[in-house]
């Protein structure tokens, strides 16, 4: 039996830009011909982007899918790469046997092109329908197993879900035996899920007793982060290739001759904890700007850890240059916290606007003579007014700079604070914010570089400034403890009994959940977010809208 030379192509797609797409698969299958592979695999419905939703029941967008594969297809003929074997996702039809005169319905398909031609197609036989995924309501599944020889070689094909549930298409390949497992995947980041996915994977390669090349999708897509980080993994649980996460990577590695050992091949070293959490919010950021077509952003800059961490981000997303941080000062903003707003954006080469609010807050404030809570909002939703203009006016994206800890509580403005196209730590609790910013001040200082966050943003108490002497312990408990009761609420579906079990003073409970639930209204207009949790508010996330409910 011959060697055989996989490159895994994990590279960053747009849901429904088939051109720009298949551009890429063509550009980067001439990158895996010249490092001498034999097989090159992309990820999961790489010709449409993913996650498709609804598309795909459009007949048109799939037949325009279906072209753009074959022009694909000739377009590596063209560029002297016919020879070499393309394994490329997309969506497929399908017409089952009980509906034999209704239309075709969708499938997510595996195709194999070479020489010009489709020479096989997959379909995913298993379609998740939790979480994120709605797979099961618009694809219909495949039924067939799938095994191509390449080479003299069996390379047993699956597409994502189908190794994560028991028989299925992985028991037929075990079965028929194959030299290597190849899995297409467009597998969601969230924290801890890597070595969930090997742990899998070296199941499945014993299952089948082959080898198991795991190739991922990178880079963000409205609110889903993939991050890449494929991999190899031998049928004794050996990973013996993985490529870096969160950037567009060819992983190669060979697929021995006879029974040689497996050689170990590029195994990229696993990232700390805060900085997977960090970059995978840069890339979401990254990704939702330019596929909605914003080159730079816009945020309030309050000199508090939030916007700071927001800026900082934001200057790794896109460049200092392309971030506009405007101080929104009122009569009851500290000078230290005008004093580290304009020191951040030096820092990070910000273009730093100041545009007091005091005005326009007085405007308002003598035709409707708010008091309290609603004189404070005002001077929320004036400042996110500003902000909006901006937008219009120059094009960029606003970005909302709120936590998950606050969101949960609704410690935040609608149509004040609230207000933005992107909500970059919408899945991170206030306790990570300070973690995270912690992080990014040492790896610059690692780096050589000034560290991007003024220090005094980390230490300072965290304030609104919305009237004199305010900190947010005014209104909530301590975010330490807050955080603590929240991971059990939102995180752990623990109910009052449970957190009074362990613990918790019942009246610090009754407050938190009595703040979480009456909140839920304002997270359901909260701008989209990158999910970097198992659990994120948008999607994944109900929670009672009246506190009447209440768990036993």
């Amino acid at each position: 039996m011959a060697q055989l030379r996989i490159a895994l192509a994990q590279i960053d797609t747009c849901v429904g830009d088939l051109e720009a797409n298949t551009r890429a698969v063509v550009a980067w299958a001439r990158r895996a011909a010249d490092a001498g592979a034999d097989l090159v695999v992309f990820p999961e419905m790489t010709v449409t982007g993913y996650p498709i939703e609804d598309l795909a029941l459009r007949a048109s967008f799939r037949r325009g899918a279906e072209a753009a594969l074959s022009r694909t297809a000739g377009e590596l003929v063209e560029a002297g790469l016919g020879d070499l074997a393309v394994l490329v996702g997309t969506v497929g039809e399908k017409t089952t046997q009980e509906h034999s005169g209704a239309p075709a319905r969708p499938t997510n398909q595996a195709v194999l092109l070479q020489h010009g031609v489709v020479q096989a197609r997959y379909d995913k036989h298993h379609l998740p329908n939790y979480g994120v995924f709605d797979e099961f309501r618009i694809f219909t599944p495949g039924d067939t197993a799938c095994v191509l020889d390449l080479g003299g070689r069996r390379v047993g094909v699956v597409i994502c879900e189908d190794i994560w549930q028991d028989g299925g298409p992985v028991s037929q390949l075990a079965a028929d035996g194959i030299d290597l497992l190849v899995v297409l995947n467009g597998s969601p980041f969230e924290e801890g899920k890597g070595h969930l996915r090997t742990d899998l994977a070296a199941r499945r390669a014993r299952e089948v007793r082959a080898p198991l090349a795991y190739v991922n999708m990178v880079g963000g897509q409205d609110d889903l982060v993939f991050d890449g980080g494929s991999f190899v993994v031998t049928d004794d649980g050996t990973v013996v290739a993985r490529a870096p996460q969160f950037t567009e990577h060819l992983l190669v590695w060979d697929l021995t001759a006879g029974d040689a050992p497996a050689r170990a091949a590029e195994i990229a070293p696993a990232l700390d904890p805060d900085e997977e959490i960090y970059r995978a919010i840069v890339t979401g950021l990254t990704g939702y700007a330019r596929k909605n077509g914003f080159t730079s952003v816009v945020l309030g800059l309050s000199g508090g850890i939030d916007s700071a961490l927001v800026a900082a981000i934001s200057a790794d997303a896109l460049g200092g240059q392309h971030v506009v941080g405007v101080s929104l000062p009122s009569r009851y903003s500290s000078d230290h916290s005008k004093d580290d707003a304009a020191d951040l954006a030096q820092r990070i080469g910000a273009d730093y606007r100041v545009q007091p609010i005091g005005p326009m807050v007085d405007a308002f404030e003598g035709q409707l003579g708010l008091e309290g809570v609603a004189a404070e909002n005002l001077q929320a939703r004036v400042r996110g007014v500003i902000l909006m203009g901006l937008s219009n006016a120059e094009g960029h994206l606003v970005l909302a700079t709120g936590n998950k800890s606050e969101l949960a509580v609704g410690y935040s403005t609608i149509y004040g604070d609230a207000v933005g196209g992107y909500a970059p730590l919408k899945d991170v609790d206030k306790s990570r914010v300070w973690a995270l910013s912690r992080w990014r001040n040492r790896a610059a200082v690692d780096a050589g570089q000034v560290p991007p966050i003024p220090e005094s943003s980390i230490t300072k108490p965290p304030s609104a400034e919305l009237r004199p002497g305010q900190v947010d312990q005014d209104s909530l408990p301590p975010y330490d403890l807050l955080d603590e009761v929240l991971d059990a609420y939102v995180e752990n579906a623990a109910g009052r009994a449970e957190l009074l079990a362990r613990g918790f003073d019942p009246a610090v409970v009754d407050k938190v959940l009595s703040l979480v639930d009456r909140a839920e209204w304002k997270r359901r207009q909260y701008p989209v977010g990158p999910k970097v949790t198992a659990l994120a508010f948008g999607r994944d996330r109900r929670l009672p809208i009246t506190t009447r409910w209440r768990e036993p």
